[in-house]
């Protein structure tokens, strides 16, 4: 028994499940978005992350990584049970083509599993649905779970597809717009009250007045035969 899984998010860099063999490839008719919350991992259910799924897009290919368990029945049923709970947001599991850029035409292994997500907020409450990209480049700059933040999710993914040597333009102006909204925020900076004129005056001519030291003679002597 062999049993293969794509992945084009956090499993592309981090898989963390043993597998016999890696393939750089890409499926066809669908694209990667960032449409899906993540409430356990990168965010919370007050904050929720927003993380990759798939949708559906004629003549889009969407490049990742096939690993193939091999091994048996035991072997593939730890493995399956590893993914399901790590990617228990994604309430779909579809069988795709497989294909190697060497061979863009013939589909290198078939049957291989994806885990995609229902594009329905009624039926899939993990279902974000699109926005624009500055609220979505606010909401990934700024969510954070139990796993780390949101943006190195992004980040590490941006990174991940330049070191297979397939950069997304998606991908790319994503991250560049939430660099520009962490940008913003770390050069902030608070405004001085500014004091009105009219106390500014007030307290220069409070400093201005003399004390009694300034004003009475010292004699030392005076003040012994008042004690």
């Amino acid at each position: 028994m062999v049993m293969w899984v794509f992945g084009y998010g956090s499993l592309v860099w981090n898989p963390g499940f043993h597998y016999d063999e890696k393939v750089l490839g890409f499926i066809k008719g669908y694209k990667r978005v960032f449409d899906l919350a993540c409430i356990d991992h990168r965010g919370t259910p007050e904050h929720p992350a927003r993380t990759c799924t798939l949708e559906k897009a004629e003549e889009a290919i969407c490049w990742g990584t096939a690993f193939c368990v091999r091994g048996g029945p035991e072997k593939e049923r730890l493995a399956m049970e590893y993914l399901e709970r790590r990617e228990c947001e994604y309430d779909l599991k579809t069988c795709v083509d497989f294909y190697k850029e060497d061979d863009p035409l013939k589909p290198a292994v078939t049957g291989v599993i994806v885990f995609t997500s229902t594009p329905d907020k009624v039926s899939n409450k993990y279902y974000l649905g699109p926005a624009p990209l500055e609220d979505m480049a606010r909401q990934i700059a700024t969510a954070n779970g139990p796993c780390g933040n949101n943006r190195d999710y992004l980040f590490l993914l941006e990174k991940a597809m330049h070191d297979i040597g397939h950069e997304e333009d998606y991908v790319i102006e994503l991250a560049n717009e939430v660099r520009k909204v962490l940008a913003e925020s770390t050069t902030k900076k608070v405004t001085p009250v500014k004091e009105p004129r009219a106390s500014r005056i007030a307290n220069k001519s409070k400093n201005n007045v003399p004390t009694a030291h300034q004003i009475l003679p010292h004699h030392p002597e005076a003040v012994a035969t008042t004690i």
